[in-house]
């Protein structure tokens, strides 16, 4: 009876599988990506229109009763910039075996993108200036401020949050690593593009989830002792209940980037990096969960 059980429970895993590996190479997760890139682009600009660092969370709260339709382009532009770091880091598995090709100063490009998008999603989050971004804001100062020798540097060049507000935070969203992103994929866009009109139905997807889900917005409350960070930084939030915020903001990230490098096909011990980014990526999870369950 229990053998008959796992015979099926694992034929059913085998089928659930062999569908995902299909849904991975059948679906143009670039387009997709592409396509989330460019409304969040647009979106990105109605808002920086209307945005002034100078008051951010003022300025970010209002854009939902001024400013006509502001609510849905705030999240069409939170959640289109979810997409594409979500659709990048699914084309990136879809397309991994084919990479064993490419040079190997186009492949660090091509990985180099991934902390640059979270870097671009984190910078959007400190802009709200609500009780997450705020806090956020706060704890990457704390991070950068353990780095050896550097850290104060790095910190005025790139938050310096009590001497200059959000604007070198501003300036990093919409100019400096909108730019990183453009050097680092421009080789990659200029061979690889799509016309919209060929991908209305995920472009359709995102309007109309953008209708259904308003954005984030968490106003300060008295008397909270815990606020979660950005989704992403879920996990990070958590080790540093445990290690010491250089290790945990500084070290791990770090070598999570390293073992991306390392997954490429023509490399020696590439699956032994994936099996090793495999399990890293659900402890991990396991953090982040901890972390949004206190």
């Amino acid at each position: 009876m229990i053998l008959s059980m796992l015979s099926q429970f694992n034929t059913q895993i085998a089928i659930f599988l062999r569908g995902c590996h299909q849904l991975l190479i059948h679906v143009k997760w670039g387009a997709c990506a592409l396509v989330a890139l460019y409304l969040s682009l647009l979106s990105g600009l109605v808002i920086g229109l209307q945005y002034d660092y100078a008051t951010p969370y003022y300025s970010a709260s209002s854009l939902d009763i001024l400013i006509p339709y502001g609510h849905y382009f705030r999240s069409l532009h939170f959640y289109t910039s979810q997409f594409f770091f979500f659709f990048t880091c699914i084309h990136l598995v879809a397309v991994l075996p084919q990479t064993a090709s490419y040079k190997d100063i186009e492949w660090y490009k091509l990985i180099a993108t991934l902390p640059v998008i979270i870097l671009l999603l984190f910078t959007g989050y400190i802009l709200r200036w609500d009780s997450t971004g705020a806090s956020a804001g706060r704890i990457a100062e704390s991070i950068i401020a353990t780095i050896p020798l550097a850290g104060g540097l790095l910190d005025s060049i790139l938050l310096s949050l009590d001497s200059s507000g959000l604007r070198k935070v501003y300036i990093q969203h919409v100019v400096g690593l909108d730019l990183i992103l453009l050097v680092l994929l421009w080789q990659h866009l200029r061979i690889y593009r799509i016309k919209i009109i060929n991908h209305l139905p995920i472009c359709g997807a995102m309007l109309l989830f953008s209708v259904a889900f308003y954005a984030p917005m968490d106003p300060e409350k008295l008397g909270t002792t815990y606020i979660s960070g950005p989704w992403f930084f879920l996990g990070l939030q958590e080790l540093l209940r445990y290690l010491h915020p250089f290790v945990a903001g500084v070290l791990v990230p770090s070598l999570l980037v390293m073992l991306l490098l390392s997954i490429k096909p023509a490399y020696l011990q590439h699956r032994r990096c994936i099996r090793i980014l495999f399990i890293s990526m659900l402890a991990y999870a396991g953090l982040s969960i901890i972390a949004l369950l206190r």
